[in-house]
C-alpha cells in the first residue's frame, strides 16, 4: 500500500454533483470528478487488506458481496495512490473491458465490501475506477489495438448490450471476426437505450463502440435476428452463435383499467427520451412526455428511479414512486452483517430531485395500484391505490385501505421476467421456467449444438457488471470449444 496509515489520515471525499436547481435544466452527467491530487489521496486510503472482500465477488447471504469482475482493486488503488495512472488502467483491464460503463452506472459492489466501510467509510473505489480510465483516454493509451492474428473462426452475437459487447471484445482480442447484431438503431442495447443520459451519456458509450470497431469488430443495427433475419441462415454463416439479447420482456400488472390509454413499461418510457434526445434534441410530441402530468412510476428499484429524474426534467406536475416492501432500516440490523450487501435505506438522485423540486420524497411504501381510472375516451385520469401487509409469506392487501389519487402518465417498473419468446424459439434453444434460456451449472452452452448464451437472457434481470462477467466467461468457453484451448 502507498501510505499504511491512510484510511486513518484521511476521510473519504467523492465527486461532488451539481445543484438539483442546475442538474434537472438538462439531461447531462451532473458528477464533477476530483482533482488528480485528490483522487491519488483516495487511493492512499486502501488498507491492501489481507482478505479484500472487494474483489471476491462471492454469493453471502444470497447476494454478491464484492466485485463480480473479481477486479484487482487493491492493485490499482495502490497505483492510483502513486500516480502510476498507465499501470493501473493495464490492472483494470485485466480484469474489465468496459470500466467507463461500470465506473459510472455500477452500484459499488466493492466498496460496500470495503474494509475499511465495516466500521468506517469504504474507499472510493467506484471513482478511482472513473479516474483510472479517463486518465487513459485523456492520455491516448485506451486506443484501439486490434489483434496481429486472425483464426479465421466467425462468431456472432446477437444483441449488443453489456454482456454481448464484453463477448464480442473477449473474442475479438482472441483473433476470432466477430459479428454483432442489435435489433435497435445504434449500437449498446440497454446502455445505449436503459440507462439514461444522466447516469451515462451516450458519447462515453459511441466512444468505446468506435474503438471496437477499429479492432475490428463489425456492428449490424437494425437487425432483429429471429423475426427479419433467419436464425437458421445465422448458423449457417458462423461457427458458433452467442446469444446476448437481454432480459427485455417486462413484468405488467394485471388489474382492472389496464388498458387505459396513458399506461407505459418504463423501459418504452426511458428509450422514448434517449432516442428523442439524439434524434431531435426532445422535440415536442416525438417522445412519451410527463410535462405537466401527475405521474406515478410503480416499481422502487433503479429503473424506477430513472424514471422518477426523468420525470422531474421533463417538468411532471406531481410524481408519486410506489412500493410494494417496507422502508428499509437506515442502518444495517444484526442480521445483515458486513461483507454483506447492505440492504439499508437508500436516496437515489431521481427521489433526492423530486423531493426537493415537489417538497417531499417520492416514495410510498407498501402500497400497489388496485385499479386504474379513465375517462370517456378511455383516457388515464386516476388510480386507486390499497395498503400492502406482509403475512403467511406473501403481500396481501388491507381491507377499507383503498384511496384515490390523480393520474395522468402511469410508468411500469415492476422488473422483468426473462427473454422474449421468439429468439429463443428461432433458435429452437431450451428455456427455465423463467424463460431464461437454459443451460447446465456453470456453462453457457445451450441445448442446441454451436450456440451459446450470456447476460439476463441467461440469468435474469441483474447488473451490468454481472452482465460483463457473463459475457467474459461465455467467451473463454466459446474459444475453448473452437481452439480445443483458451487463453482468456
Amino acid at each position: 500500500m502507498g501510505n499504511p496509515f491512510g484510511f486513518m489520515e484521511y476521510q473519504r471525499k467523492e465527486p461532488l454533483c451539481s445543484s438539483i436547481g442546475e442538474r434537472i435544466k438538462n439531461y447531462n452527467e451532473f458528477h464533477t470528478p476530483l482533482s488528480e491530487k485528490e483522487q491519488k489521496i483516495q487511493g492512499e486510503r486502501c488498507m491492501n487488506c489481507g482478505v479484500p472482500f472487494c474483489q471476491s465477488g462471492m454469493m453471502i447471504g444470497g447476494m454478491i458481496s464484492g466485485c463480480p469482475l473479481n477486479n484487482l482493486v487493491p492493485e490499482w488503488n495502490y497505483l492510483v495512490s502513486v500516480g502510476a495512472w498507465k499501470q493501473a488502467y493495464e490492472r483494470l483491464k485485466l480484469t474489465n473491458n468496459f470500466p467507463e460503463f461500470t465506473s459510472r452506472v455500477c452500484p459499488a459492489l466493492c466498496e460496500k465490501a470495503c474494509t475499511c466501510g465495516a466500521n468506517g467509510e469504504p474507499v472510493t473505489v467506484r471513482s478511482n475506477e472513473y479516474s483510472i480510465i479517463e486518465q487513459a483516454y485523456s492520455e491516448g493509451y485506451a486506443r484501439p489495438q486490434p489483434p496481429k492474428v486472425r483464426t479465421g473462426k466467425k462468431i456472432a452475437v446477437i444483441g449488443s448490450g453489456p454482456s454481448g459487447l464484453a463477448a464480442a471484445d473477449q473474442l475479438n482480442k482472441r483473433g476470432h471476426s466477430v459479428t454483432v447484431y442489435e435489433r435497435s438503431d445504434r449500437v449498446g442495447g440497454l446502455l445505449m437505450y436503459g440507462i439514461p443520459n444522466m447516469k451515462l451519456e451516450k458519447h462515453i458509450v459511441n466512444r468505446k463502440i468506435d474503438i471496437m470497431k477499429a479492432e475490428g469488430i463489425n456492428f449490424i443495427t437494425n437487425a432483429d435476428v429471429g423475426k427479419d433475419i433467419s436464425a437458421e441462415d445465422i448458423l449457417k454463416q458462423y461457427d458458433r452463435v452467442i446469444l446476448a439479447c437481454g432480459a427485455s420482456n417486462p413484468r405488467d400488472i394485471a388489474v382492472k383499467g389496464r388498458e387505459a390509454n396513458g399506461i407505459y413499461f418504463a423501459v418504452d418510457f426511458l428509450k422514448s427520451t434517449t432516442k428523442a434526445l439524439l434524434d431531435n434534441n426532445l422535440t415536442e410530441g416525438t417522445y412519451i412526455s410527463a410535462k405537466d402530468k401527475n405521474v406515478i412510476v410503480i416499481g422502487g428499484g433503479d429503473t424506477g428511479n430513472d424514471c422518477v429524474g426523468t420525470c422531474v426534467r421533463h417538468g411532471a406536475k406531481s410524481i408519486i414512486q410506489l412500493e410494494m416492501m417496507p422502508k428499509l432500516p437506515e442502518t444495517r440490523a444484526e442480521n445483515n452483517p458486513w461483507p454483506e450487501y447492505p440492504r439499508i435505506f437508500k436516496t437515489d438522485y431521481g427521489q433526492e430531485e423530486a423531493a426537493e423540486v415537489y417538497g417531499n420524497d417520492p416514495r410510498v411504501y407498501q402500497t400497489t395500484v388496485k385499479e386504474f381510472i379513465s375517462d370517456e375516451n378511455n383516457n388515464l385520469t386516476g388510480a386507486v391505490l390499497v395498503k400492502l401487509k406482509f403475512e403467511s409469506g406473501k403481500m396481501t392487501q388491507i381491507e377499507n385501505s383503498e384511496y384515490t389519487v390523480n393520474a395522468d402518465l402511469v410508468l411500469i417498473a415492476a422488473g422483468f421476467l426473462g427473454s422474449e419468446s421468439y429468439i429463443s424459439q428461432a433458435f429452437d434453444v431450451q428455456t427455465d421456467k423463467r424463460s431464461n434460456i437454459f443451460t447446465e451449472k456453470n456453462s453457457h452452452k445451450t441445448s442446441r449444438d454451436k450456440v451459446y448464451t450470456a447476460g439476463d437472457v441467461h440469468i435474469g434481470q441483474s447488473l451490468v457488471v454481472r452482465a460483463i462477467r457473463e459475457g467474459r466467461d461465455c467467451a473463454k468457453e466459446v474459444d475453448f470449444d473452437l481452439m480445443g484451448y483458451t487463453n482468456l
